[in-house]
């Protein structure tokens, strides 16, 4: 059974490296998604947002349909470390009841110094909250031979995956394992497909989540953007995305241009446009532009950003047969108050509504 630490060793990295995690794509909200069907060619707008406290939970009210399918808010419990490790699953599920989550994702099985659970207690503890347990991060690989990864211990994390009920199981880690070329990413597509045959094998999804620095350029051929690879050398039937819209944005900060200054403009709702059934999942979480930080964004609570979310899932759900065919995970990285992000940020995703 996996821990908290063993989650994902390269975004602990990460994580630690960056401390709070500022991250900013320099543009406000209308510049960052711009028009659903082109990609953003503008340069980024680099005047400085600020947030108030509460900024954005009043945007998006009416009287039109909810822009949120109902049964398809989860968080991603990652946000609520703190929370699991002092007080336990029961707790923190009880709060998502009350605030009007219907799913989760996991990041680790354990409670840490809240005590050991099985994972069939888990899940049970999840159903009587309502709760549906949607997914689960992995590390992708490790130098361990031991450790709790998708390279060292497959069946492992998939029997886990199945005696939860998941319905997908993924990786936050980035296919960079044999380096950024354009051959190591083929050979780490290789391997995502054969997760995937296996996971589909028992009835699951495999994912990978991403971070930014997916949509840089191959060092070898500075002419192609390393996510293309892996869409392009993945099968679409066995590997599955889940894009990180904040983290998407940051990578159309960071990578618009190529290497040698050339423009490389790209619009990250346009990849889900063009292959919707390749994205079950999203992760929802906003940030407030900031272009002095080299990532773009500092991360706030969902709703006191300047990513669109009202247009963004729209765009998604509007898609014929798409309503329902999708999963938004709230997530923040490092929130002053865990349960607070919570609560707010599902306040705001339901207040929002599309225009009569």
């Amino acid at each position: 059974m996996s821990r908290f630490s063993q989650t994902d060793p390269e975004l602990t990295h990460r994580l630690t490296r960056r401390g709070m995690l500022g991250v900013a794509a320099g543009t406000t909200a209308a510049a960052l998604l711009g028009a659903a069907a082109a990609p953003a060619t503008a340069a980024p707008d680099m005047a400085s947002a600020t947030a108030s406290a509460d900024r954005g939970h009043g945007h998006g009210h009416g009287r039109g349909r909810p822009v949120l399918p109902p049964g398809r808010l989860g968080i991603q419990l990652y946000s609520l470390r703190d929370k699991v490790s002092t007080l336990g699953f029961g707790p923190v599920f009880a709060e998502l009841e009350k605030y009007g989550y219907d799913e989760v994702e996991f990041a680790g099985y354990t409670q840490g110094s809240a005590g050991p659970i099985t994972l069939a207690q888990l899940k049970r503890l999840a159903r009587n909250h309502g709760l549906n347990p949607i997914g689960s991060h992995v590390g992708y690989y490790s130098d361990d031979p031991g450790a709790y990864t998708f390279a060292q211990n497959l069946t492992k994390v998939l029997d886990d995956a199945q005696a939860l009920g998941l319905k997908h199981i993924g990786t936050a880690s980035g296919p960079f394992r044999y380096g950024s070329t354009v051959d190591a990413w083929k050979r780490a597509a290789e391997e995502f497909n054969t997760y995937g045959a296996a996971a589909r094998a028992r009835g699951m999804k495999f994912y990978q989540h991403n971070h930014s620095e997916e949509f840089s350029f191959a060092t070898d051929n500075p002419k192609v953007r390393l996510y293309d690879v892996l869409l392009a050398e993945t099968d679409p039937d066995l590997v599955f995305l889940e894009m990180d819209i904040f983290w998407a944005y940051s990578g159309q900060f960071r990578f618009s241009k190529r290497p040698d200054g050339s423009a490389a403009p790209f619009e990250p709702l346009d990849y889900v446009l063009k292959q919707p059934h390749r994205y079950p999942l999203f992760h929802v979480k906003d940030g407030v532009s900031d272009p002095s930080n080299q990532y773009g964004y500092d991360m706030v609570d969902v709703g006191d950003g300047d990513i669109d979310y009202k247009r963004f899932i729209s765009a998604v759900t509007k898609l014929r047969g798409q309503r329902f065919a999708h999963h938004w995970q709230a997530e923040h990285d490092n929130p002053t108050e865990s349960l607070t992000f919570a609560r707010r940020s599902s306040k705001h995703l339901h207040s929002l509504r599309e225009k009569c």
